[in-house]
């Protein structure tokens, strides 16, 4: 079993993300979820098994349930699309035709529990992106309504945390409230149905873009990649959590004396492995399905 690290197609132009392959079709485009794993901002030299499935089909069953209008135009491999010659098996799952939308220049993440980036600004300010919140919360603690704290998009490195106001300033004010509010209502209803699967989503980051003036949900949504997904038999707030995403590589790297400031080192195969089924039991529990390429 090998992990997909990048899709060529001829004669497409392409423009690569940390995961994600997005090839131009013209009309539409063809978005594809390579294997690629990340941490501490570098792109691993190997990646992870059918992750970028995982990715595409947790995505995908959100998309189907929010209620949400959204870039998806598409769960099938376009191949009368494609030239000749491409290996349309490789790209099976993992790819979606989504609509061309212009993507708003804000990462909109709304935070039901306290951890991460806003766990450290709570420690010093007792607020995350300018919105207090009650003394004595401990990591994990779980707030007391969701929080809206956006962050700006950035092309390399982390997003930076920024507050309301300063959203408003960068795509105004109207915008910003509808993306606030459409947000934090996509954490919650999403939240709900999680935790009658046994998975707490801790926090999550959604992409918006406009079609056609109105503002419709893009990239993926709601996976193990976007959001903190937590086994909510385990929950134990007071310090880190057990998680369903990538915290088995950002263990052992921790462990290597790698100095996160040159390229990384390849992550072992025990790793590799514990990593990919962390991924697909997020898969399975929250969808109840088995997982097609298991």
């Amino acid at each position: 079993m090998s992990a997909l690290l990048s899709t060529e197609i001829s004669d497409l132009p392409v423009r690569r993300g940390k995961v994600r392959d997005v090839f131009d079709l013209g009309d539409c485009l063809l978005m594809v979820a390579t294997d690629r794993i990340s941490a501490f901002d570098w792109v691993m030299p190997n990646g992870i098994p059918d992750k970028g499935r995982v990715l595409t089909q947790v995505s995908n069953w959100w998309f189907s349930r929010l209620g949400v209008e959204n870039h998806l135009l598409s769960t099938e491999v376009p191949a009368d699309r494609l030239p000749t010659g491409t290996d349309v098996a490789a790209l099976a799952g993992r790819s979606v035709v989504v609509r061309k939308a212009s993507i708003v220049p804000i990462e909109c993440v709304v935070r039901g529990y306290l951890d991460g980036s806003g766990w450290k600004e709570y420690k010093q300010t007792q607020s995350v992106c300018g919105v207090t919140l009650p003394a004595g919360l401990l990591q994990g603690s779980k707030l007391p309504e969701p929080i809206f704290t956006p962050a700006t998009k950035e092309e390399s490195g982390h997003d930076q945390n920024i507050s309301f106001e300063r959203m408003c300033e960068i795509v105004g004010r109207e915008t910003s409230r509808e993306l606030r509010d459409r947000s934090i209502a996509i954490y919650k209803q999403a939240a709900d149905v999680a935790l009658e699967r046994g998975i707490v989503i801790a926090d999550t980051k959604m992409e918006w873009g406009r079609f056609e003036g109105r503002l419709i949900l893009c990239d993926e949504v709601l996976t193990p990649d976007s959001s903190r997904f937590w086994p909510a038999d385990k929950y134990q707030p007071g310090g880190p959590q057990p998680s369903f995403d990538k915290q088995f590589v950002r263990d052992w790297l921790e462990t290597t004396g790698w100095d996160k400031n040159s390229p990384p080192p390849n992550l072992p195969t025990e790793v590799v492995t514990r990593t990919r089924e962390k991924y697909i039991e997020a898969f399975e529990q929250l969808t109840g399905q088995h997982f097609p390429w298991k």
